[in-house]
């Protein structure tokens, strides 16, 4: 086994083609510095150096393993400045989930943020429904979900990041779209409607069934992705209920509408960690988030 000073001998002396000079680079005397070089060279099981009394000249093997002692040298003296960042938070992984209906509204700025504030951070970004970003921090796969609630107040930390209302998308030139007055629930009566997914869009799901009677027999699709709600409303396969964020999807044939039944901020989106994590780049995440959002 080679040893970093015996690496930095062999790169003074390779760079320097000269041993005399290497050794006043390096501020030793020439003997060690030769002996450095030869414990070197045993080690790695090759003659890296050819040299004689009027010159020094690298082998071809010792060509190859100069490239590789420069990267191992940089990497060396990086190490420390390195665990030091990861320490306080500014290097490392942050592994963040988020729900497709987050991918639109919130996440592009957020990761954009987080950027910033964190520049050598790498973020791990994976697009999973909420309950299943919860398990997965819960095993300890995530560090932060961007999710729905409700869940489990007394293992998890939240902060609400975002709060919109739950609006109605119809296809442009719908009758509904020409009321000057927000949509009520008497008025969907006799829509075909594009529903919410039981489980696997179970947050969505659960807010119309507690906001809005929707007769069983008008759902006429049960989807679970907000995107593919507003195609099939441009599509002209019935009305939907989605959040206001589904704005920003831009999609041509769909036209939002207020909706009067339902009160304002009732779509929330969380952050959510598990308090007890031992992530630096998590607490630093937290620390400007709450600088930045508070």
């Amino acid at each position: 086994m080679y040893t970093l000073d015996q690496v930095r001998c062999f790169l003074a002396v390779a760079e320097e083609l000269h041993f005399g000079r290497a050794a006043e680079r390096l501020n030793m005397t020439q003997p060690p510095l030769s002996r450095q070089v030869q414990k070197l060279e045993r080690a790695v099981g090759v003659a890296l150096l050819e040299r004689d009394n009027r010159h020094v000249e690298l082998t071809t093997a010792g060509g190859v393993f100069l490239e590789e002692a420069r990267r191992l040298l940089t990497a060396a003296d990086a190490a420390p400045a390195l665990a030091r960042k990861i320490a306080a938070g500014r290097a490392g992984v942050l592994r963040l989930g988020f729900t497709a209906a987050s991918g639109f509204s919130l996440l592009g700025t957020l990761v954009q943020e987080i950027a910033e504030f964190m520049p050598d951070v790498d973020l791990d970004l994976q697009e999973l429904v909420t309950v299943e970003q919860i398990e997965a921090i819960r095993r300890g796969e995530l560090d932060l979900a961007l999710g729905r609630p409700p869940f489990d107040q007394e293992s998890f930390d939240s902060r609400l990041l975002l709060s919109e209302d739950l609006v109605l998308a119809v296809p442009n030139g719908h009758p509904l779209a020409r009321l000057d007055r927000p949509v009520a629930v008497a008025d969907l009566r006799d829509q075909p409607v594009v529903g919410h997914h039981p489980t696997k869009a179970r947050y969505f799901h659960d807010m119309v069934v507690r906001y809005i009677a929707v007769e069983h027999s008008n759902v006429v699709h049960v989807v679970s992705q907000i995107l593919t709600m507003c195609s099939l409303v441009a599509a002209g396969r019935g009305v939907a209920f989605v959040p206001e964020s589904a704005r920003l999807l831009g999609l041509p044939g769909v036209t939002l509408l207020e909706l009067g039944d339902v009160p304002h901020g009732v779509v929330e989106l969380h952050a959510i960690w598990n308090r007890d994590s031992k992530n630096p780049a998590l607490r630093e995440f937290l620390r400007f988030l709450h600088r930045v959002h508070d």
